[in-house]
């Protein structure tokens, strides 16, 4: 593993971008080919380019890494100068489940909305014994159950609440 990395640490520091004094783009897009062991857009790949305008500063020996353990990108640094860059990899689809006909009508059900954006709407906090209210405009639609958006004062951002039924909704873990 360390042969193939050491072969393109010295196409990046033998590359025509040294007498600009900036990285290439192209090698790098080359470097996170071999890394990944996939084409630029291919599933497992780089999901484009790295953009041609980035004035990365000449480096002598790049490192390539996984950002995570899904291997959503790879990290490719440089130590000295110091530098960073991230490049997304295309995830591989997840395949879908095989439509069954008893599985379409549940599909097609949804569940009604009780507070549409816009709506009047009473926050409640509290449980049984005391509670706390405030009204509100929903900024989002919201079925019952569900997270909804409300704005209770201009100039701040909107509190989170759980949709209770039309015009009512109640602050997660006050009941």
């Amino acid at each position: 593993m360390t042969r193939p990395l050491a072969f393109i640490a010295l196409m990046l520091a033998a590359s025509p971008a040294t007498a600009q004094n900036f990285q290439s783009t192209t090698l790098i897009d080359k470097a996170v080919a071999g890394f990944t062991g996939h084409a630029i857009g291919e599933s497992g790949g780089a999901r484009t380019v790295v953009d041609a305008r980035l004035k990365l500063a000449t480096c002598p020996m790049v490192s390539l890494n996984w950002r995570t353990d899904s291997h959503d990108s790879v990290v490719v640094t440089c130590t000295d100068p110091q530098w960073r860059i991230f490049v997304p990899v295309m995830m591989p689809a997840r395949p879908t489940p095989a439509a069954t006909p008893a599985a379409a009508p549940v599909a097609a059900a949804k569940a009604a909305i009780v507070i549409k954006r816009g709506d009047p709407v009473t926050v409640v906090a509290g449980d049984g014994a005391f509670s706390v209210t405030r009204d509100g405009i929903a900024t989002t639609d919201a079925a019952a159950g569900a997270r909804v958006l409300i704005r209770v004062q201009d100039g701040k951002p909107p509190i989170q609440a759980v949709a209770v039924e039309p015009g009512k909704a109640m602050i997660p873990g006050a009941e």
